[in-house]
């Protein structure tokens, strides 16, 4: 079982994605780095519910890239077809949601840098590769349920008390695509 810890950690992903532009902003653009500042990381087991741009797209932007990269992963090893079919839906809907939220942010006209996963998440990450065929179903499958967790969280939070309206609006529209996300690891987990 994955130590308290990362569990607690994967309580930090959320939505959003990456920005391939190599342009420079227009002048009239903010810049937001999707590193989370510092005084955004709660404590162990406390979820980070940013409620300001720079925040919300942060941690957004580091949990859609996670999902991504963790289910290729998945992908490229797993021999469970209801796993499998859950790992696509993760990529086409997380692609979806960097796609929202990249739009309501340039609706703001805030310029998004491209994600970057944090130390945590880089080490799940790498845990999810290193695990062999049979033990990376349960191990990508935990860190789903976190991750999920930990983004409706995220995504609610930022709906309800957001300071960018059109982020505010992604954020309420994301909310039922991670409940889905939430029955359909609920049903997985009665499968196994």
């Amino acid at each position: 079982m994955k130590n308290a810890s990362v569990l607690s950690l994967a309580v930090f992903l959320a939505a959003c994605g990456s920005n391939n532009d190599s342009a420079p902003p227009p002048a009239e653009t903010a810049t937001v780095d999707q590193a989370a500042p510092a005084e955004m990381t709660a404590p162990a087991g406390t979820p980070a519910t940013p409620v300001d741009a720079a925040g919300y797209i942060a941690k957004a932007g580091a949990g859609d890239m996670w999902e991504i990269e963790t289910s290729k992963a998945l992908l490229a090893k797993s021999t469970n077809a209801d796993v499998k079919a859950f790992a696509q839906m993760m990529i086409d809907n997380h692609a979806k949601s960097t796609a929202k939220v990249k739009a309501a942010a340039a609706e703001a006209k805030i310029d998004v840098a491209p994600p970057k996963l944090d130390a945590d998440q880089q080490k799940m990450l790498d845990d999810i590769k290193a695990a062999d065929a049979a033990s990376i179903d349960a191990l990508y499958l935990a860190n789903q349920t976190a991750a999920h967790d930990a983004a409706l969280a995220l995504h609610k939070a930022y709906a309800a008390s957001g300071d960018t309206p059109s982020l505010k609006k992604a954020a309420s529209e994301i909310v039922p695509v991670v409940e889905t996300h939430r029955a359909e690891l609920g049903k997985l987990a009665a499968k196994r």
